[in-house]
C-alpha cells in the first residue's frame, strides 16, 4: 500500500465496487504533526489529541466494512445479530483510539457558506459560495505538503523525511498569529478529513467556528462526535457502499468483540490505544466472496464466542483518558455532532456492562430535527443547533441516563428479539432456514442457560471448598460441643451447597431440555423447508401446463390468422367477381337498348313499304351481303375464261312494276 493510501474516509470508485481507497491517509497527517514546532505538539496534546495522533496506519478491511454495514439497522443504530444487538460504545471509542468521550458536546451553529472563517482563520479559499468544504490539496500545501506521492526510486523512510521536512519548513518556529493559523489548518485537517471524514476528497469545515479560539478545543468531546458521524454513516443507503468516518475503530471494535472472525492478528502487546496492538490480516480472495464468508461466519458463531466485555483486566493507569471518559460508560445517552444528533441505546447492550439482557421497547427513528437528504455539505439554513435540540443537548450534560438491569436471564429477551427481527438477521448462505428466528431464540436462550450454569458451578464449587475448611476446622463432634457457633456455620454451609446442588441440576436438566428442543426445532424448520418447496413443485407444473396451453392457443391464433387471411383473399376474388357481374349487367342493358332500338326500326320500315326480315337478318344484312360480294368476286375471278360459269356481265334489274298493277292471272 501506498503512502497516500490510508484509514478515512473509504469509498468505492465508480464501476469498480470491489475495490475501497481512500483519498487521504494517516501517512500525510503524520509527516505534517511530525514537522510541528515542539511547542505545538505540546499545545495539541494539552487538547487530547496526542494518543490519537500517534496511532499508527492501519490497513482497511474492505469486507468486513461491507459486512457491518449490512447488518446495521438505522432505526434503533444497532448491529443485527443472531445472539442479539451490538454496537461501539463510548468507552469502545475511548480505549481503542484514545479519543475523549468527556466535556463539552461538539455542537453549535451551522452556516449556509464558511467562506468568511475558511479566509479569516485558515487564510485560504472556500469551494463555492454555499459550501462547507475546502480543497484538501489546498489545506496540505498550506501546511507544507504540496504533493503526497513518492517520487521516483524514492523510500519509504525516504519519502516521509522528505515531506517531513517540507512541513517543517513551511510552519512558523515561534508562537503568535503565524502558528495560531498553522495550529488551526492542522486540525482542520485532522477533525474534517479523520474524525469526521467525507467520502471524497475536500475537507469539512464545520468545526471552524469551534476552533476560534484554540485553548477550547480541547474542552469538548471530540471521540463522541466521531461514533455520532460513524453511525450517521453507517445509515445510509445500501447502495452506498463507502463508510465516511474513521472506520478502523470498528475494526479493531470486531476483533475484540468477535475473534472468531478471525480478521485481525494481534502484533504489539500492552500498546495503548488498544488499536496499536493489531493489524490487518490480509485475504487475497475476492471481495464478494470475503463479504459472503464473513456472513456465513457470524450466523454461526457459537454464542460463547462472543466476548462482550473484552477489557476485564485492561491497566487503565498507562490511559488517562480511559478514567477521564468513565463517567459517561454504560449509560443511554444522546450523541452530538452539529447537525448529526443520534442515540446510544446502552440498555439494548446490557451484557457489555457484565449484566443480563432484560427486554425493552425497540425504539424508532422519528425526529423532527433529522434532515431530509443525507448527503450534506452545508448547503442549507443558518441553524443554532444549542437551540434546536435543547433537550437532547441536555441529556449529555447530565451525562444520559444509566443503564441497569433486574433480568435474571437472556431468555424473554431473545423471545422478543426473535419476534421483532425474524429473519432479518441473517445475511450468510449456510444458515437453515429460520424466517420466525425460533432457532436463534432458542440458541440465545441455550447460551444464557450454560453461562448461568457455569456461574452455579462455581458458586458451588466454592461453597463445597469453605464447607470442607469448615469440617475440618470443627474437627470432630466434640469439638462441635466446645464451640456452636462453627457448628452452625458448617450446617449453613452444608445448607446452601445443598440448594445450589439442587439449583445446578434444574439447570443441567433446563439445558438438556433446551438441547432436545433445539433439536426438535432445527429438524421442524428443515422438514418445513421442504414442505414449502413441494408447492413450488406443483407450481412448477401448473406453469408447465399453463405453458402447454399457451402454446396451443398460439397455434389456434396462428391458423385463425391464416384464416382470417384466406378469408380476406376470398373477399377480394367475390369483389372483383361482383365488378365483373356489373360489367355483364352494363352490356345487357346495352343489348336491350339496341334491341328497343331494333323494334322501333322495323316498325318504321314496315311502315315505309321495306322489306323486312328477322331481327337477326336486319343486324347482320349488311355484313353478309358484303361477305358474299366478296366470295363472288374472288370465284369469278377463279373460272376459265368462256367457261359457263365464268364471269358474266349481270343483267340489270327488271324494273318493278308501279303498286296497284301486276299481270293477270
Amino acid at each position: 500500500m501506498s503512502p497516500s493510501e490510508g484509514a478515512s474516509p473509504i469509498v468505492v470508485p465508480s464501476g469498480q465496487r470491489s475495490e475501497l481507497r481512500s483519498r487521504l491517509g494517516w501517512a500525510v497527517i503524520r509527516v505534517i504533526y511530525d514537522g510541528l514546532p515542539d511547542f505545538q505538539i505540546r499545545r495539541l496534546e494539552g487538547m487530547g489529541f496526542g494518543p490519537f495522533l500517534r496511532l499508527e496506519e492501519l490497513a482497511p478491511d474492505v469486507a468486513l466494512i461491507h459486512a457491518l454495514k449490512e447488518r446495521w439497522d438505522p432505526e434503533c443504530h444497532m448491529f443485527l445479530f443472531p445472539w442479539g444487538h451490538m454496537v461501539p460504545t463510548l468507552e469502545d471509542v475511548v480505549r481503542i483510539i484514545g479519543l475523549r468521550v468527556d466535556g463539552q458536546a461538539v455542537t453549535g451553529t451551522t452556516y449556509t457558506s464558511y467562506q468568511e472563517p475558511v479566509e479569516r482563520l485558515l487564510g485560504l479559499a472556500v469551494r463555492g459560495e454555499r459550501s462547507s468544504l475546502v480543497g484538501r490539496t489546498v489545506l496540505q500545501a498550506s501546511l507544507g505538503v504540496a504533493s503526497a506521492r513518492c517520487q521516483t526510486g524514492e523510500g519509504q523512510a525516504e519519502y516521509m523525511d522528505r515531506m517531513t521536512e517540507d512541513a517543517r519548513a513551511a510552519m512558523a518556529e515561534e508562537e503568535g498569529d503565524a502558528a495560531d493559523m498553522d495550529l488551526g489548518r492542522f486540525l482542520t485537517l485532522v477533525i474534517g478529513k479523520l474524525i469526521l471524514g467525507t467520502i471524497g476528497d475536500p475537507v469539512g469545515c464545520r468545526c471552524l467556528p469551534l476552533l476560534e479560539d484554540l485553548s477550547s478545543v480541547g474542552n469538548y468531546a471530540w471521540g463522541a462526535a466521531l461514533l455520532a458521524h460513524l453511525f450517521d454513516s453507517l445509515g445510509t443507503s445500501s447502495r452506498e457502499t463507502g463508510v465516511a468516518g474513521f472506520f478502523p475503530l470498528l475494526h479493531v471494535w470486531a476483533y475484540y468483540h468477535l475473534p472468531s472472525l478471525g480478521r485481525g492478528v494481534a502484533r504489539r502487546r500492552g500498546a495503548v490505544p488498544l488499536l496499536q496492538r493489531w493489524r490487518f490480516c490480509r485475504d487475497e480472495r475476492s471481495l464478494r466472496r470475503q463479504v459472503t464468508l464473513i456472513h456465513d461466519t457470524l450466523d454461526t458463531i457459537p454464542f460463547g464466542h462472543v466476548r462482550w466485555t473484552p477489557y476485564v483486566g485492561e491497566d487503565d493507569a498507562t490511559q488517562p483518558w480511559v478514567e477521564r471518559g468513565r463517567p459517561y460508560f454504560g449509560r443511554d445517552i444522546w450523541l452530538h455532532c452539529f447537525n448529526t444528533v443520534v442515540p446510544l441505546h446502552h440498555r439494548l447492550v446490557a451484557r457489555t456492562l457484565g449484566l443480563h439482557q432484560a427486554v425493552v421497547e425497540f425504539p424508532t427513528r422519528q425526529r423532527a430535527w433529522e434532515r431530509s437528504g443525507r448527503s450534506f455539505r452545508g448547503i442549507q439554513q443558518v441553524t443554532d443547533w444549542t437551540v434546536r435540540v435543547r433537550e437532547q443537548l441536555d441529556d449529555w450534560e447530565r451525562r444520559g441516563k444509566e443503564v441497569v438491569s433486574e433480568a435474571t436471564s437472556d431468555e424473554d429477551y431473545f423471545w422478543a428479539y426473535a419476534r421483532r427481527y425474524g429473519a432479518q438477521v441473517y445475511k450468510g448462505t449456510r444458515r437453515p432456514l429460520d424466517p420466525e428466528g425460533r432457532i436463534s431464540s432458542l440458541e440465545g436462550i441455550l447460551h444464557s442457560t450454560i453461562q448461568q450454569r457455569d456461574d452455579l458451578q462455581a458458586v458451588v464449587n466454592q461453597l463445597r471448598a469453605e464447607l470442607d475448611r469448615a469440617q475440618q476446622m470443627v474437627g470432630g463432634a466434640s469439638s462441635s460441643r466446645e464451640d456452636p457457633g462453627r457448628s452452625v456455620l458448617e450446617g449453613q454451609l452444608a445448607s446452601a451447597v445443598t440448594q445450589a446442588e439442587d439449583a445446578l441440576a434444574q439447570l443441567q436438566e433446563r439445558e438438556r431440555e433446551l438441547r432436545d428442543a433445539l433439536a426438535r426445532t432445527t429438524t421442524l424448520e428443515a422438514e418445513m423447508a421442504e414442505l414449502r418447496l413441494q408447492p413450488e413443485v406443483a407450481e412448477a407444473e401448473q406453469w408447465r401446463e399453463a405453458a402447454e396451453e399457451a402454446t396451443r392457443w398460439r397455434q389456434e391464433a396462428a391458423e385463425a390468422a391464416r384464416l382470417r387471411t384466406e378469408a380476406g383473399d376470398l373477399r377480394t376474388q367475390l369483389g372483383e367477381e361482383r365488378h365483373r357481374c356489373d360489367m355483364l349487367r352494363s352490356e345487357m342493358k346495352g343489348l336491350e337498348r339496341a334491341l328497343a332500338l331494333v323494334g322501333r326500326s322495323r316498325s318504321a320500315t314496315s311502315r315505309s313499304s321495306i322489306p323486312s326480315g328477322s331481327a337477326g337478318h336486319y343486324l347482320t344484312g349488311s355484313s353478309e351481303r358484303r361477305r358474299n360480294e366478296e366470295e363472288e368476286r374472288r370465284r369469278r375471278e377463279r373460272a376459265p375464261e368462256g367457261s359457263e360459269t365464268g364471269p358474266r356481265a349481270m343483267a340489270p334489274p327488271s324494273p318493278r312494276p308501279p303498286e296497284g298493277t301486276g299481270e293477270s292471272g
